[in-house]
């Protein structure tokens, strides 16, 4: 007696329609015609494998616009590293545009044949890298948390990076598992003198390669979006020239870190300006264009992944 296969899942289903659509080049009714299903079904199974991540689309060729904007804002910031990838479109979000360009990147990092630590922050845009990169070789990099990874409710942070990435590779990583934001210095002061804290955090300081995401402050900044600092202290860090954040650290619009006690409340590992190591930034969208501005301003970051409507903004950017 024969085997009774399993029956085909949604997911299975939608891979499948994926592949034929993307690799197989097969238009929507011939999908349908070849899965023995509706063309409107073919159509959302289509959609579906991209949303889900089932299938992933990289563009090979670097686009003359793209590559532009690459060298001006090279040579406008001083970057080591630059990659621009072509718009979406209105209404899409940045973050899946600059993903695959993102995941490039972080894969040649990995190829490097010397062992490197390589530090991440958080994010929807470091979390959209995470999902998109495909490495298979084996290797001996450490990955390591730049900041806490305990929200205030006490749950795991929703934009967790490292965990993704080491899971992809099978790599050994370090988080760093204290509040993104302490209650008191008393408490932050106590967490960063634990031993396998301090480990941690030496090694996050002393990273070979990092990558963070910019967040913006305005009605949209993600620290408050995401419960990390309540409205009445986002507008204590606006009227103090607060323009963007990176790890949870708050700078102006030159870049400088403000000194205010809110910021000695981090969980994590500051960025400091003028790294001769790659600092690489994977941020987009209109609303970040002053946050990113500044940070390149400042030089918090030295490289940078972003879309070509940001780039394009970023070079027209007059400061207030």
């Amino acid at each position: 007696m024969s085997r009774l296969e399993p029956e085909p899942t949604v997911l299975d289903e939608a891979a499948r329609a994926g592949w034929l659509y993307y690799v197989g080049g097969l238009t929507q009714d011939q999908i349908a015609a070849e899965l023995g299903i509706s063309r409107q079904r073919a159509q959302r199974l289509v959609s579906r494998a991209m949303a889900d991540g089932l299938i992933q689309v990289r563009l090979n060729h670097r686009i003359g616009t793209c590559l532009d904007l690459e060298a001006a804002l090279t040579d406008r910031f001083h970057l080591t590293r630059c990659r621009v990838a072509p718009a979406l479109g209105a209404g899409v979000d940045p973050a899946r545009a600059i993903a695959p360009a993102a995941a490039s990147e972080l894969e040649r990092v990995l190829r490097m044949p010397n062992p490197q630590v390589i530090a991440f922050g958080t994010g929807r845009a470091l979390r959209a890298m995470a999902e998109q990169f495909t490495f298979a070789d084996p290797v001996k990099h450490r990955i390591v948390s730049l900041l806490g990874n305990i929200a205030p409710d006490g749950s795991a942070t929703l934009y967790d990076v490292i965990s993704r990435i080491a899971e992809k590779l099978n790599a050994t990583y370090y988080p760093m598992p204290v509040p993104v934001i302490s209650d008191t210095p008393q408490e932050r002061e106590f967490f960063m003198h634990l031993r396998p804290i301090r480990t941690v955090f030496d090694l996050a300081k002393a990273a070979d390669v990092t990558f963070v995401g910019v967040g913006q402050m305005g009605r949209d900044a993600p620290l408050a979006l995401d419960g990390f600092v309540s409205p009445e202290v986002l507008k204590d860090l606006q009227d103090l020239g607060a323009i963007g954040e990176i790890g949870s650290w708050v700078y102006d619009a030159q870049g400088r870190y403000i000194d205010t006690p809110r910021n000695a409340l981090v969980g994590g590992v500051r960025v400091e300006p003028g790294q001769a190591q790659p600092v690489i930034a994977v941020a987009a969208g209109a609303t970040k264009v002053p946050a990113i501005h500044a940070a390149l301003l400042g030089r918090i970051v030295n490289g940078l992944v972003t879309d070509e409507p940001t780039a394009t903004a970023l070079l027209q950017h007059k400061q207030p």
